[in-house]
């Protein structure tokens, strides 16, 4: 056997680990997500159950993947070589392709990127082999392909969809209506009957779709289950309701919380033992290659005759394989940032409004399904009787959830949630239906958020283009994984052991690309503001400052290279002006307005103060920002630069502003504001300046026949200068009211 197919065998392993990292990291949300939502215990709790139910899903799984194997294309037209080049493709592209989605939150379909990559992998590799043989490709292709899988898997896919959202709205709504937001008093009476309800539905989803396989449950006693099926569901709700009426009424433990924490360990351990195990299926599908090879080459044989029809027969996962996955599923559920990150872009999709900025912005169908959805609802109101109207709008009045503990939606919703999920995957599994269980989790969880009313008119447009996002994501990802799986087969069928390094290559600097893109978004991810302590206020006046002096810096670096006419110059600073303007922005939507949404009375002056300071700091960097556009579009368009004369005046004026603002924070620290007031009084010199430079330009236009590119740059830039002066000016006044408040 040659060394390089060990080598491969290798890879493959490392890569496995790897991508049960990265499938973690994404389908974590689904499991975690209506716990940490509703807060219903201690971070490291839930992920213990989390845990436990992972572990147990994956030892417990009897079987591997087969779809690897034989699913989507037909091992007995493959070569071992061929066999191996693609499962290795496979691997690279599923690794790289999760990980991206996890560095920017966005869950996706662990199922559907594997199949999409063993689909495009396959075509890759069988088109290398029918022309590499002088076959007919339409002809042939089709003998190496087995699409009637992918479709199959597309089609309940579209339909899984609509179908968990429908569900989860419709339920959710009656649910409110029966609980309403005020549960306690509803939970008293019937709190035991529903908590049964919903763990029953729990069991039934731990048995019939994350232990259909293991060794634990037998064929026999999956067929006696069948069978009795109603008598044992019956049997469990009868079980689950003594146990219920016993916790809630006699040890008064929380039923709710109990059946939420039940919920997630069911739903980790179905992915564990259906889902996140069929990650090492890639590798082990590839060792059983291996040994189907050795074996073919020491009776005597070649490889290139073997054909990997063998693939096809069903084997039994080894048990340390699947304990040993399962342990890096834990450690990657525990450790994982990007896990973190995708389940906070569900919770905050599913969440009550807040005053915080909206991760999503608004695109047109999602407008124009609010704008649908409001006329709809004022029809309903107007022919619903007016007492029904008003006893279904009690139920439906929200309470102010706490936001100290991170608590976005109640436990009622939770356990819709989860029991919803359970219900539709069992039944998709009992009819051997194609089934994504991130599409059906996620979706159960954005339709039960829209009929709890969580989103209003002021948050709608951007959650619902939110789920637009995830789920064209979703859809891309297919795609994606087709061809990205299929052009890394090809430029390693065709590259032979160069091609391999080259993409091992290409998959590490994109993996060490998106882990830098991450650390810097968290490195982004601003602070709460508190106005009331006088550190923070101090803070923003020296911040306001530096980044005045930032600014002036850039401006004066901006004429310098307009009138030398560098092009790198000014792309290179208009890029700089612009991270100056978006911090700005951000700081604004970020901090300052969410700050001041919920600001104490005895706390408005300093929260208009830090208003205008910063208003005027946007002010400022938007002026800048038109300066080196407008300076860097004249140079990039090879206009004619500034006349001398014009550059002359300019240079001085840049000069002369420059020289008003430097050292400003070290003023306000050591000389007790005293640099403040002496800077304002030269804003009427300035003034006088603006003047005297546009008289002289308009008297050099009138003598002389001047270019007329020049003097309308000119003159705009003369005018945004004034601006950036005027707001700076203001913001100054507002930098010496704030170190007067603190004195």
């Amino acid at each position: 056997m040659n060394e390089i197919y060990i080598a491969i065998l290798g890879i493959l392993l490392l890569l496995a680990v790897f991508d049960l990292v990265v499938g973690v990291s994404n389908d974590a949300a689904n499991f975690l997500n209506s716990a940490v939502g509703c807060n219903a215990a201690r971070r490291s709790m839930v992920l213990g159950v989390a845990a436990v139910g992972i572990v147990l899903g994956a030892s417990l799984s009897g079987g591997m993947m087969e779809i690897a194997r034989s699913g989507v294309f037909v091992p007995s037209q493959f070569s071992f070589h061929g066999v191996m080049i693609l499962f290795l493709a496979v691997m690279l592209t599923d690794v790289i392709l999760l990980d991206l989605f996890n560095t920017f939150g966005l869950p996706t379909s662990t199922t559907v990127s594997l199949v999409f990559e063993l689909l495009g992998a396959a075509v890759a590799v069988a088109l290398f082999t029918i022309c590499e043989g002088g076959e007919n490709v339409a002809q042939n292709l089709g003998a190496y392909i087995n699409s009637y899988k992918s479709l199959t898997i597309i089609s309940g896919i579209f339909c899984s969809v609509a179908v968990a959202f429908t569900c989860g709205c419709v339920v959710m709504w009656f649910s409110r209506l029966l609980f309403s937001f005020r549960y306690q008093r509803a939970y008293k009476y019937i709190g035991a009957l529903w908590c049964a309800a919903s763990l029953t539905a729990i069991s039934y989803f731990a048995v019939f779709k994350g232990l259909k396989h293991s060794s634990v449950v037998t064929p026999e006693m999956l067929a006696w289950l069948n069978s009795n099926i109603c008598y044992v569901v019956l049997a469990t709700l009868g079980v689950w309701f003594v146990i219920s009426f016993i916790l809630q009424y006699l040890l008064h433990v929380n039923t709710l919380r109990f059946t939420v924490l039940a919920g997630t360990c069911a739903l980790a351990l179905a992915f564990a033992g259906n889902d996140l195990v069929n990650f090492i299926g890639v590798f082990m599908a590839a060792e059983s290659s291996y040994h189907i090879a050795s074996a073919h080459v020491a009776a005597g044989g070649t490889l290139d005759t073997l054909r990997m029809g063998s693939l096809s027969a069903p084997v039994q996962a080894n048990i340390w394989y699947l304990l040993a996955a399962g342990g890096v599923m834990v450690l990657a559920l525990i450790f994982s940032k990007k896990a973190r990150t995708v389940t906070e872009t569900e919770v905050k999709l599913a969440g009550s409004n807040g005053v915080s900025k909206e991760r999503f912005g608004s695109c047109l169908p999602a407008r124009a399904a609010v704008r649908w959805t409001l006329n709809v609802s004022r029809f309903i109101t107007r022919i619903t009787p007016a007492p029904i109207a008003r006893f279904v709008g009690k139920r439906f009045e929200a309470l102010e959830l706490s936001e100290d503990d991170g608590t976005a939606f109640d436990m009622v919703r939770a356990s819709v949630n989860l029991t919803i999920s359970a219900l539709l995957i069992s039944l998709a599994t009992s009819l051997k239906l194609p089934l994504s269980t991130t599409y059906v989790t996620f979706m159960v969880a954005m339709g039960s958020s829209l009929a709890d009313r969580a989103w209003g008119r002021d948050s709608a447009v951007y959650r619902i283009t939110g789920v637009m996002v995830v789920i064209g994501g979703w859809f891309t990802t297919g795609l994606l994984a087709f061809l990205a799986a299929g052009i890394t087969a090809s430029v390693m069928m065709f590259g032979g052991m160069w091609g391999i390094v080259l993409m091992l290559l290409v998959a590490g600097c994109i993996l060490v690309k998106s882990a830098y893109i991450h650390r810097r978004k968290n490195a982004d991810t601003l602070p709460e503001l508190d106005l009331n302590s006088a550190e923070t206020m101090r803070e923003l006046g020296e911040n306001s400052a530096d980044r005045l002096g930032c600014a002036y810096g850039i401006y004066r670096a901006a004429v310098k290279a307009l009138l030398e006419e560098d092009y790198s110059a000014l792309k290179r600073l208009r890029k700089k002006a612009r991270e100056l303007n978006r911090t700005l922005q951000a700081i604004k939507e970020d901090q300052i307005l969410p700050c001041l949404q919920t600001l104490p009375a005895r706390l408005y002056d300093k929260g208009q103060l830090a208003l205008r300071l910063h208003e005027n700091s946007i002010n400022v960097s938007e002026c800048l920002l038109t300066i080196v556009k407008n300076c860097y579009k004249h140079i990039a368009n090879n206009h004619v630069g500034l006349t001398l004369e014009q550059g002359r005046d300019l240079l001085s004026m840049s000069n002369r502003i420059s020289a008003c603002f430097p050292g400003l924070s070290i003023k306000l620290q050591s000389e007790g504001g005293s640099g403040i007031e002496e800077m304002m009084a030269q804003s009427g010199d300035l003034k006088s300046e603006f003047a005297q430079c546009i008289r002289a330009h308009l008297i050099r236009a009138e003598e002389d026949e001047m270019d007329m590119r020049n003097g309308i740059l000119y003159l705009n830039l003369l005018n945004e200068t004034r601006a950036m002066v005027r707001h700076s000016f203001l913001l100054l006044q507002d930098q010496s009211e704030l170190f007067r408040l603190h004195t």
